[in-house]
């Protein structure tokens, strides 16, 4: 079984150290989701969707800064062999606040800070930073 979530960071990952400027991902709507919840943060340019029914993609525009890249590190945290559920009060910050966990909850995909401040936990599936 393949697992889509870490495909997508691997893709991101392997695209910034190629420096390309734009990664393309089978589309989603989770992904397509994580892929927002990254460009709210500034950790990508901007994320839009391509294509048509089974051809759809997601094209991430890569950022980067004095020719580095904005995100220094992805890592996936829940995996389909070891789910990781937390409640909120043991929710950690991800490099003491420098990066961001993404938590599916009940009120849907948000950042750690949003769940802490919504008082809501739920499974940690990925950290980046």
């Amino acid at each position: 079984m393949t697992d889509p979530i870490a495909d997508m960071l691997t893709r991101i990952r392997n695209a910034q150290l190629a420096a390309k400027e734009e990664v393309r991902i089978p589309f989603s709507k989770l992904k397509y989701n994580i892929a927002k919840i990254l460009e709210e943060n500034k950790f990508i340019e901007r994320a839009d969707r391509t294509g048509r029914q089974a051809r759809k993609s997601i094209k991430i525009y890569l950022k980067y800064t004095h020719g580095k890249p904005a995100i220094s590190g992805l890592r996936r945290v829940s995996k389909p062999g070891r789910r990781v559920y937390l409640p909120v009060k043991k929710i950690k910050r991800v490099k003491e606040g420098y990066g961001i966990a993404i938590i599916s909850t009940p009120k849907g995909l948000m950042t750690d800070k949003e769940a802490r401040r919504q008082k809501v936990g739920g499974e940690i599936l990925c950290e980046i930073w």
